[in-house]
Protein backbone atom coordinates (compact mmCIF):
# COMPACT_ATOMS: atom_id res chain seq x y z
CA UNK A 1 0.00 0.00 0.00
CA UNK A 2 1.43 3.70 -0.84
CA UNK A 3 2.03 5.66 1.80
CA UNK A 4 2.50 9.63 1.05
CA UNK A 5 6.47 9.26 1.81
CA UNK A 6 6.55 6.73 -0.68
CA UNK A 7 4.58 8.75 -3.07
CA UNK A 8 6.94 11.83 -3.18
CA UNK A 9 9.63 9.24 -4.31
CA UNK A 10 8.85 7.99 -6.98
CA UNK A 11 11.14 8.44 -10.42
CA UNK A 12 14.16 9.42 -7.72
CA UNK A 13 16.15 9.97 -10.36
CA UNK A 14 14.58 13.43 -11.79
CA UNK A 15 17.01 16.54 -10.98
CA UNK A 16 15.22 19.53 -9.66
CA UNK A 17 16.94 23.19 -9.90
CA UNK A 18 18.36 23.09 -6.48
CA UNK A 19 19.97 26.31 -7.57
CA UNK A 20 16.37 27.82 -6.94
CA UNK A 21 15.81 27.29 -2.68
CA UNK A 22 19.90 27.48 -2.01
CA UNK A 23 19.34 31.37 -3.70
CA UNK A 24 16.48 31.88 -2.04
CA UNK A 25 18.00 30.53 1.36
CA UNK A 26 20.82 33.01 0.78
CA UNK A 27 18.55 35.74 0.16
CA UNK A 28 16.52 35.30 3.88
CA UNK A 29 19.68 35.76 5.85
CA UNK A 30 20.48 38.85 3.98
CA UNK A 31 19.32 42.43 5.84
CA UNK A 32 16.14 43.87 5.03
CA UNK A 33 17.73 46.81 3.29
CA UNK A 34 19.83 44.43 1.20
CA UNK A 35 17.05 42.18 0.03
CA UNK A 36 15.12 45.33 -1.42
CA UNK A 37 18.26 46.65 -2.72
CA UNK A 38 18.74 43.22 -4.39
CA UNK A 39 14.83 43.15 -5.53
CA UNK A 40 15.24 46.85 -7.15
CA UNK A 41 18.06 45.68 -8.73
CA UNK A 42 17.50 41.85 -9.97
CA UNK A 43 14.05 43.34 -11.12
CA UNK A 44 15.96 45.63 -13.26
CA UNK A 45 18.17 43.26 -14.50
CA UNK A 46 16.03 40.51 -15.47
CA UNK A 47 13.78 43.32 -17.09
CA UNK A 48 16.42 43.48 -19.91
CA UNK A 49 15.63 40.32 -20.84
CA UNK A 50 12.43 38.99 -19.06
CA UNK A 51 9.19 41.28 -20.03
CA UNK A 52 7.01 41.13 -17.31
CA UNK A 53 3.10 41.74 -17.94
CA UNK A 54 1.42 43.80 -16.12
CA UNK A 55 -1.45 42.25 -13.53
CA UNK A 56 -5.04 42.55 -14.55
CA UNK A 57 -6.83 45.33 -12.80
CA UNK A 58 -9.71 43.19 -11.19
CA UNK A 59 -6.50 41.63 -8.87
CA UNK A 60 -5.01 45.19 -8.73
CA UNK A 61 -8.09 46.30 -6.35
CA UNK A 62 -6.86 44.13 -3.61
CA UNK A 63 -3.42 46.11 -3.41
CA UNK A 64 -4.84 49.36 -4.34
CA UNK A 65 -5.79 50.78 -0.78
CA UNK A 66 -2.27 50.09 0.46
CA UNK A 67 -0.64 51.26 -2.43
CA UNK A 68 -2.62 54.31 -2.78
CA UNK A 69 -1.15 55.09 1.04
CA UNK A 70 2.40 54.09 0.22
CA UNK A 71 2.16 56.62 -2.81
CA UNK A 72 0.79 59.45 -0.48
CA UNK A 73 3.54 58.93 1.92
CA UNK A 74 7.09 60.77 1.75
CA UNK A 75 10.44 58.55 0.65
CA UNK A 76 11.28 57.70 4.64
CA UNK A 77 7.33 56.47 5.25
CA UNK A 78 7.90 54.21 1.92
CA UNK A 79 11.28 53.42 2.98
CA UNK A 80 10.08 51.55 6.44
CA UNK A 81 6.93 49.98 5.17
CA UNK A 82 8.89 48.24 2.40
CA UNK A 83 11.80 47.26 5.21
CA UNK A 84 9.06 46.34 7.69
CA UNK A 85 7.56 44.17 5.06
CA UNK A 86 11.25 42.15 4.50
CA UNK A 87 11.64 42.18 8.07
CA UNK A 88 8.02 40.33 8.47
CA UNK A 89 7.01 43.09 11.37
CA UNK A 90 3.24 42.75 12.72
CA UNK A 91 2.38 45.94 11.18
CA UNK A 92 -0.92 47.20 9.63
CA UNK A 93 0.58 46.47 6.37
CA UNK A 94 2.62 43.49 6.90
CA UNK A 95 -0.63 41.72 7.88
CA UNK A 96 -2.57 43.56 5.06
CA UNK A 97 0.46 41.81 2.78
CA UNK A 98 -0.04 38.63 4.37
CA UNK A 99 -3.71 38.32 3.62
CA UNK A 100 -2.78 38.43 -0.36
CA UNK A 101 -2.16 34.99 -2.69
CA UNK A 102 1.03 35.38 -4.72
CA UNK A 103 -0.08 36.57 -7.66
CA UNK A 104 -1.48 39.98 -5.95
CA UNK A 105 1.96 40.39 -4.21
CA UNK A 106 3.73 40.20 -7.71
CA UNK A 107 1.32 42.89 -8.92
CA UNK A 108 2.34 45.06 -6.13
CA UNK A 109 6.31 44.80 -6.29
CA UNK A 110 5.27 45.39 -9.87
CA UNK A 111 3.39 48.79 -9.23
CA UNK A 112 6.16 49.97 -6.48
CA UNK A 113 8.87 49.34 -9.41
CA UNK A 114 6.67 51.78 -12.21
CA UNK A 115 6.49 53.75 -9.19
CA UNK A 116 10.07 53.70 -8.47
CA UNK A 117 10.65 54.28 -12.00
CA UNK A 118 8.44 57.54 -11.98
CA UNK A 119 10.17 58.83 -9.60
CA UNK A 120 7.25 57.88 -7.03
CA UNK A 121 8.48 55.67 -5.03
CA UNK A 122 11.85 55.65 -2.85
CA UNK A 123 14.64 55.08 -5.02
CA UNK A 124 17.44 52.70 -4.22
CA UNK A 125 19.74 55.40 -1.87
CA UNK A 126 22.54 56.86 -4.61
CA UNK A 127 25.40 55.39 -4.28
CA UNK A 128 24.24 52.08 -2.45
CA UNK A 129 26.57 49.17 -2.22
CA UNK A 130 25.32 46.01 -1.97
CA UNK A 131 26.80 43.75 0.66
CA UNK A 132 29.34 41.37 -1.26
CA UNK A 133 27.00 38.43 0.15
CA UNK A 134 23.84 40.04 -1.79
CA UNK A 135 25.95 40.94 -4.46
CA UNK A 136 26.69 37.33 -4.64
CA UNK A 137 23.33 36.38 -5.14
CA UNK A 138 22.38 38.71 -7.55
CA UNK A 139 25.77 37.60 -9.72
CA UNK A 140 24.11 33.89 -9.06
CA UNK A 141 20.79 34.94 -10.31
CA UNK A 142 22.31 35.84 -13.40
CA UNK A 143 23.63 32.95 -14.29
CA UNK A 144 20.73 30.60 -14.16
CA UNK A 145 18.20 30.19 -16.93
CA UNK A 146 14.93 32.65 -17.26
CA UNK A 147 11.89 29.96 -15.55
CA UNK A 148 14.54 29.86 -12.66
CA UNK A 149 15.08 33.26 -12.19
CA UNK A 150 11.17 33.95 -12.32
CA UNK A 151 11.12 31.15 -9.83
CA UNK A 152 13.29 32.86 -7.38
CA UNK A 153 12.26 36.79 -8.20
CA UNK A 154 9.03 35.53 -7.35
CA UNK A 155 10.30 33.34 -4.06
CA UNK A 156 12.22 36.86 -2.97
CA UNK A 157 8.57 38.70 -2.63
CA UNK A 158 6.16 36.01 -1.39
CA UNK A 159 7.00 35.73 1.90
CA UNK A 160 7.58 38.93 2.88
CA UNK A 161 4.48 41.00 5.52
CA UNK A 162 3.69 39.36 8.93
CA UNK A 163 4.07 36.15 9.48
CA UNK A 164 1.25 34.52 10.67
CA UNK A 165 2.94 31.62 12.36
CA UNK A 166 4.00 33.83 14.66
CA UNK A 167 0.79 35.04 16.02
CA UNK A 168 -2.56 35.52 15.07
CA UNK A 169 -3.86 34.01 12.23
CA UNK A 170 -4.47 36.67 8.98
CA UNK A 171 -7.73 35.73 7.15
CA UNK A 172 -6.80 35.39 3.39
CA UNK A 173 -7.83 37.35 0.19
CA UNK A 174 -9.99 35.42 -2.26
CA UNK A 175 -9.16 36.97 -6.31
CA UNK A 176 -12.16 36.73 -8.61
CA UNK A 177 -11.75 33.19 -10.12
CA UNK A 178 -11.02 33.41 -13.56
CA UNK A 179 -14.21 31.41 -15.72
CA UNK A 180 -13.11 28.56 -17.48
CA UNK A 181 -12.66 28.68 -21.04
CA UNK A 182 -15.02 27.42 -23.25
CA UNK A 183 -15.28 24.00 -24.49
CA UNK A 184 -15.28 25.06 -28.40
CA UNK A 185 -12.44 27.28 -27.77
CA UNK A 186 -10.10 24.35 -25.75
CA UNK A 187 -7.68 22.03 -27.53
CA UNK A 188 -5.94 19.06 -26.36
CA UNK A 189 -2.17 18.44 -25.38
CA UNK A 190 -0.57 15.51 -27.19
CA UNK A 191 2.06 13.78 -24.92
CA UNK A 192 4.78 11.65 -26.96
CA UNK A 193 4.76 8.35 -24.80
CA UNK A 194 2.08 8.54 -22.92
CA UNK A 195 -2.04 8.65 -23.78
CA UNK A 196 -3.22 8.11 -20.15
CA UNK A 197 -6.18 9.87 -20.42
CA UNK A 198 -5.80 10.92 -16.43
CA UNK A 199 -2.69 12.86 -17.19
CA UNK A 200 -4.12 14.13 -20.46
CA UNK A 201 -7.47 15.39 -18.87
CA UNK A 202 -5.24 17.03 -15.95
CA UNK A 203 -3.18 19.07 -18.63
CA UNK A 204 -6.20 20.06 -20.57
CA UNK A 205 -8.65 20.87 -17.78
CA UNK A 206 -5.69 23.40 -16.09
CA UNK A 207 -4.96 24.80 -19.31
CA UNK A 208 -8.61 25.83 -19.20
CA UNK A 209 -9.07 27.04 -15.81
CA UNK A 210 -11.68 24.34 -14.89
CA UNK A 211 -10.66 23.89 -11.29
CA UNK A 212 -14.01 22.46 -10.34
CA UNK A 213 -13.52 19.32 -12.78
CA UNK A 214 -9.88 18.69 -12.56
CA UNK A 215 -10.09 18.28 -8.96
CA UNK A 216 -12.32 15.58 -9.50
CA UNK A 217 -9.13 13.53 -10.82
CA UNK A 218 -8.11 13.62 -7.50
CA UNK A 219 -8.59 10.98 -4.72
CA UNK A 220 -10.43 12.41 -1.30
CA UNK A 221 -7.11 11.88 0.06
CA UNK A 222 -5.21 12.54 -3.05
CA UNK A 223 -2.19 15.27 -2.87
CA UNK A 224 -0.57 17.84 -4.62
CA UNK A 225 3.66 18.74 -4.14
CA UNK A 226 4.40 22.40 -6.18
CA UNK A 227 8.08 23.11 -6.82
CA UNK A 228 10.57 22.74 -3.25
CA UNK A 229 7.20 22.85 -1.04
CA UNK A 230 5.76 19.93 1.03
CA UNK A 231 2.92 18.05 -0.77
CA UNK A 232 -1.21 19.98 -0.14
CA UNK A 233 -3.08 16.88 0.96
CA UNK A 234 -7.09 16.84 0.61
CA UNK A 235 -9.27 18.02 -2.42
CA UNK A 236 -10.24 21.36 -0.58
CA UNK A 237 -7.10 22.29 0.07
CA UNK A 238 -5.61 21.14 -3.36
CA UNK A 239 -8.45 23.30 -5.26
CA UNK A 240 -7.61 25.74 -3.42
CA UNK A 241 -4.04 25.70 -4.61
CA UNK A 242 -5.29 25.25 -8.43
CA UNK A 243 -7.69 28.61 -8.04
CA UNK A 244 -4.95 30.95 -6.45
CA UNK A 245 -1.87 29.71 -7.97
CA UNK A 246 -2.57 28.19 -11.50
CA UNK A 247 -5.20 30.57 -12.98
CA UNK A 248 -4.06 30.93 -16.65
CA UNK A 249 -0.99 28.94 -16.52
CA UNK A 250 -0.06 27.43 -20.09
CA UNK A 251 1.14 24.02 -19.73
CA UNK A 252 3.08 22.73 -22.48
CA UNK A 253 3.95 18.91 -21.97
CA UNK A 254 6.54 17.15 -24.88
CA UNK A 255 6.92 13.70 -23.38
CA UNK A 256 6.45 10.75 -21.00
CA UNK A 257 7.31 8.02 -19.73
CA UNK A 258 4.44 5.10 -17.82
CA UNK A 259 5.31 2.49 -15.37
CA UNK A 260 3.24 -0.12 -13.51
CA UNK A 261 3.45 0.06 -9.86
CA UNK A 262 2.85 -1.84 -6.83
CA UNK A 263 -0.50 -2.58 -5.94
CA UNK A 264 -2.10 -1.80 -9.56
CA UNK A 265 -0.88 1.83 -9.34
CA UNK A 266 0.75 3.27 -12.23
CA UNK A 267 3.10 5.93 -12.26
CA UNK A 268 3.50 8.35 -15.09
CA UNK A 269 6.37 11.09 -15.57
CA UNK A 270 5.81 13.87 -17.99
CA UNK A 271 8.30 16.25 -19.17
CA UNK A 272 7.67 19.73 -20.86
CA UNK A 273 7.29 23.84 -20.24
CA UNK A 274 4.93 25.67 -18.19
CA UNK A 275 4.54 29.67 -19.29
CA UNK A 276 3.04 31.80 -16.43
CA UNK A 277 0.63 34.66 -17.19
CA UNK A 278 3.51 37.22 -15.56
CA UNK A 279 5.78 36.50 -17.57
CA UNK A 280 4.48 35.40 -21.07
CA UNK A 281 5.47 33.16 -24.11
CA UNK A 282 8.39 34.02 -23.77
CA UNK A 283 9.61 32.26 -20.84
CA UNK A 284 9.07 28.91 -20.34
CA UNK A 285 9.87 26.77 -17.09
CA UNK A 286 11.08 23.46 -17.20
CA UNK A 287 9.13 21.13 -15.55
CA UNK A 288 8.80 17.37 -14.73
CA UNK A 289 5.05 16.22 -13.66
CA UNK A 290 5.11 13.13 -11.35
CA UNK A 291 1.93 11.23 -11.52
CA UNK A 292 0.89 8.33 -9.58
CA UNK A 293 -2.27 7.03 -10.56
CA UNK A 294 -4.76 4.33 -8.33
CA UNK A 295 -6.36 1.22 -9.76
CA UNK A 296 -8.95 3.41 -11.03
CA UNK A 297 -6.46 6.03 -12.77
CA UNK A 298 -7.45 9.00 -10.32
CA UNK A 299 -4.72 10.94 -8.60
CA UNK A 300 -3.04 9.76 -5.83
CA UNK A 301 -0.36 12.19 -6.30
CA UNK A 302 1.52 14.06 -8.24
CA UNK A 303 4.52 16.70 -7.95
CA UNK A 304 5.54 18.85 -10.03
CA UNK A 305 9.63 19.56 -10.12
CA UNK A 306 11.41 22.33 -11.99
CA UNK A 307 14.38 20.77 -13.64
CA UNK A 308 18.00 21.55 -12.81
CA UNK A 309 18.27 22.17 -16.87
CA UNK A 310 16.81 21.94 -20.26
CA UNK A 311 18.38 18.13 -20.64
CA UNK A 312 16.72 17.02 -17.98
CA UNK A 313 13.59 17.51 -20.56
CA UNK A 314 14.72 14.59 -22.48
CA UNK A 315 15.95 11.58 -19.59
CA UNK A 316 13.77 8.79 -19.06
CA UNK A 317 16.35 6.41 -18.39
CA UNK A 318 15.58 4.30 -15.12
Amino acid sequence: MFTLDRATKIFPETQSADVVPALTARYNLLSAEDQLALIWYAYLEMGKTITIAAPGAARMQFAEPMLNRIRGMNFAEQSQVMCDLANHADTEFGRWYASWSVNIKLGFWYKLGEWMEQGLVAPIPAGYQLSANAAAVLESLKTIDKGQQITVLRNFVVDMGFDPGKGAAVERVNEPIVLPTAPEQRSSVVIEGVANPTVIEYMNLLNANDFDNLIELFLPDGALQPPFQRPIVGRDAVLRFFREDCQNLQLLPDRGVIEPSDGGFTQIKVTGKVQTPWFGAGVGMNVAWRFLLDPQGKIYFVAIDLLASAAELLKFAR
